[in-house]
């Protein structure tokens, strides 16, 4: 399962890199421009820089997938992993919460969505489901 993190984290990494240039660099964005799903209106509104800086959200999801892929590597390739497992488990919660509030301000604030932030969230999402602690087999906590 750590190893569909690692893809995950790379995935995501991949997504805001694209978003990135697409924010500094005005590559023209593949994504629809009508209806309920519009990434132009979400990535020019005041919600997709971060705190009213020059900075885009999604150079903070490079930073954020960047970290969660290497976590996920090192779980991958650790054989005392039980710390690290705990590290991906709180820094995916961070992203999950970051996710969530992205979420309302697309759905809410601005009524679209961006289909490639959709995919980052959702990257996220996973990357939080395989952190989740398991119990062992046979064995039930009360």
């Amino acid at each position: 399962m750590q190893l569909l993190a690692l893809l995950a984290g790379v995935a995501g990494l991949g997504v805001s890199i694209y978003l990135t240039a697409v924010h500094f660099e005005g590559i023209p964005l593949a994504c629809p421009a009508n209806g309920s799903i519009n990434c132009e209106q979400v990535l020019s509104s005041s919600y997709a820089v971060v705190a009213g800086s020059a900075i885009p959200t999604s150079a903070a999801g490079i930073l954020w997938f960047a970290v969660s892929a290497a976590i996920a590597a090192v779980v991958v390739l650790s054989h005392s992993a039980k710390v690290w497992s705990r590290l991906q488990l709180a820094w995916s919660a961070i992203g999950l919460v970051t996710v969530l509030f992205l979420i309302y301000l697309e759905i809410v604030r601005l009524g679209v969505v961006c289909a490639w932030c959709s995919v980052a969230h959702a990257l996220v999402l996973v990357i939080f489901l395989i952190a989740l602690p398991r119990l062992p087999e046979g064995r039930v906590d009360p």
